[in-house]
């Protein structure tokens, strides 16, 4: 329990919320004590009341009342402390590095490994991010997430203001991703948009996501066909225009009737083929990303290499694309939007 504290606001805090800056300075603190603090009136800026949505300016001091600096959670689980990173942890994440400037850090996610932690995983790479600090003060933010299972690029932001710009980007959807997939068969048509609202559904194997045109949420990704071996397989580019839980994942399997290769949660056995010949992973990449840079405003596109899993499954296929189609500035006729019946 800590006493009163007077914190003067930093410039990199310039315009940061009230309770905004609270979480970042006080984690242990949760919204409805903070509310109940602020109502009593003992959090002052400069001598002021303030409420939650207030604007904070650098150079202002902040009265701070005593707070309890003990996470509960970690009070209750004092058995399993949090994992401290290693020196090879540090190797490890800074070798993920495909793009870096002053604002920005990309990296190259592999398959397998988690964005952030939760129940059972101690492993992830927001706790990681201490190794990407380089000559900052604080270490890189995650302003995005992808799936644990899928690969591919992974924005971070090396301080506040583009931690703003680029969470605002992807909110507005001015942020452009393209994915990579090998799927089980070939869709038909071989290009066009997939509009079907998808919805969570509880279970006793964790949430997923089902086809739902009543309670579902808009969900639409614009597909197109690189190459395909026959009947069997084809590689696919993958443009979500929405951000939707599993959207390509249940886009495949269900609006496509072609899952993604390793995806037994949506495609089941069917998802699964060619023995030991085909890696048992998600054929799933996160291949591209087109967004405005948070302080340049000009786009900035990035591109991740693909894993060798799916590098060594494309092969055993014998598909090769002649060019990288880019559906970014494709022209999908409405004729082609690929609505599914129920």
């Amino acid at each position: 329990m800590s006493g009163v504290q007077k914190i003067e606001v930093t410039p990199d805090e310039d315009g940061m919320r009230v309770d905004r800056w609270f979480k970042n300075r006080f984690p242990s603190l949760n919204h409805g004590q903070l509310q109940k603090i602020l109502r009593k009136g003992d959090i002052r800026v400069d001598s002021k009341r303030v409420k939650a949505n207030g604007r904070l300016e650098a150079g202002q001091t902040v009265r701070v009342p005593p707070i309890n600096d003990e996470n509960p959670a970690r009070q209750r689980d004092n058995k399993r402390p949090p994992r401290e990173m290693t020196l090879e942890d540090g190797e490890w994440i800074r070798s993920l590095i495909i793009y870096q400037d002053e604002h920005v850090i990309a990296l190259n996610k592999p398959a397998g490994m988690a964005v952030q932690g939760g129940t059972g995983t101690r492993r992830h790479i927001d706790g990681m991010l201490e190794g990407l600090k380089f000559k900052k003060e604080k270490k890189p933010k995650l302003v995005h997430r992808i799936d644990k299972d899928t690969s591919g690029v992974l924005l971070l932001a090396r301080d506040r203001k583009a931690a703003q710009e680029l969470t605002r980007s992807f909110a507005t959807r001015e942020t452009l991703k393209l994915y990579w997939a090998v799927v089980v068969g070939c869709p038909r048509p071989e290009k066009g948009i997939v509009d079907m609202k998808i919805a969570k559904l509880p279970g006793p194997k964790g949430e997923r996501m089902v086809a739902d045109d009543e309670e579902g949420k808009k969900a639409q990704t614009i597909y197109r066909v690189l190459d395909k071996a026959g009947q069997k397989a084809a590689w696919l580019a993958m443009e979500p225009l929405t951000g939707r839980t599993h959207q390509l994942r249940v886009h495949a399997a269900d609006a496509l009737e072609t899952p993604i290769i390793g995806d037994g949660k949506y495609g089941g056995e069917e998802a699964f083929f060619g023995g030991d010949n085909i890696a048992k992973g998600l054929h799933l990449h996160a291949r591209k990303i087109n967004i405005p840079h948070p302080v340049t405003g000009k786009p900035l596109e990035i591109t991740a290499p693909l894993p060798e899993m799916m590098e060594t499954t494309l092969a055993f296929l014998g598909t090769k694309a002649e060019k990288e189609f880019d559906l970014f500035s494709d022209e999908i006729d409405e004729a082609q939007f690929h609505n599914r019946d129920r």
